[in-house]
């Protein structure tokens, strides 16, 4: 009797399923609907679009002599101011906008058409009269890079309940309205203001700014400049100016051609003395004299 060979289990097994293949399991799963593109893609995008609209203006001469003279014009006037700012820096400011605009408005009228007007340097000006300026339109000069925040940020909380709006203007701000830029108000000549503010703020300096304020703000008729007004109205120098000399030059500020020095208001003798105490409160020259 032959005993009983073993099963083959291998042989009598149902054949094994076959693995899904790498590529089929791939294809079954869900593709995102909602990719973003990758950078490289944008920039090819942008490329695309750029290289269209210069066509686009290739094929229209006109425009195309539009489009480089606009190009030309804003590559002009950027070096040319640039290159003025850098010039004034260095030497005297002896016209401005301001002077020019104040010497055609008396023609016609019997308002004198002389201009009082002479240029000193910084280190020949009384300091009680840099701190004087200093202490009645800009306390935060030494600080700031130009704007003071702020007090703009006041100035529009106020002015929303003021009949007459108060102004916010840094020394700087006056400084680069004076000198580059006419009268008026507009967006335009707003936002050059802060051009021109940034620039000098970048390439003069606190000192240089300074000096040139004393030297073109209006302080009476016709009369521009600290050395002007202290000759004109005190008979002496601006070397020489006193405390109080310098407070009631820079009381008059806010509006000159109103206000006297010569023959000074309540108002102006009262600014006097509040910017005389804003002065001992700043601590003296000593206040101004890293700038």
């Amino acid at each position: 009797m032959n005993p009983q060979r073993p099963v083959n289990t291998f042989r009598n097994a149902p054949p094994p399923t076959p693995r899904p293949k790498a590529g089929n399991a791939s294809t079954q799963r869900t593709q995102p609907t909602d990719r973003k593109p990758l950078p490289a893609q944008n920039s090819s995008v942008r490329g695309r679009k750029w290289q269209q609209a210069r066509r686009f203006i290739r094929e229209r001469p006109l425009l195309e002599h539009v489009y480089w003279f606009v190009i030309k014009s804003f590559l002009w006037l950027f070096f040319g101011s640039l290159g003025y700012v850098i010039v004034l820096k260095y030497v005297p400011v002896w016209v401005t906008p301001l002077v020019v605009s104040r010497w055609i408005d008396t023609f016609g009228t019997e308002e004198s058409s002389h201009v009082y007007k002479k240029w000193r340097s910084y280190d020949n000006i009384s300091k009680e009269a840099a701190l004087a300026v200093v202490s009645s339109e800009d306390q935060d000069f030494p600080m700031h890079w130009g704007f003071d925040f702020d007090e703009i940020q006041d100035a529009i909380k106020e002015n929303q309940t003021r009949k007459r709006p108060r102004g916010a203007s840094t020394i700087s701000q006056q400084v680069a309205k004076n000198v580059f830029l006419w009268t008026g108000r507009s967006y335009i000549r707003k936002g050059l203001e802060v051009y021109f503010t940034a620039l000098i703020e970048l390439i003069w300096g606190k000192k240089r700014i300074l000096e040139v304020y004393l030297n073109v703000a209006e302080m009476g008729p016709m009369t521009f400049g600290v050395e002007a007004a202290s000759q004109r109205y005190y008979g002496h120098s601006a070397a020489t100016l006193s405390r109080d000399e310098a407070a009631r030059i820079a009381a008059v500020l806010p509006n000159p051609r109103l206000l006297s020095i010569r023959n000074p208001s309540t108002y102006v003798q009262r600014r006097t003395r509040q910017i005389s105490r804003q002065m001992r409160y700043l601590g003296g020259q000593k206040y101004i004299r890293n700038l």
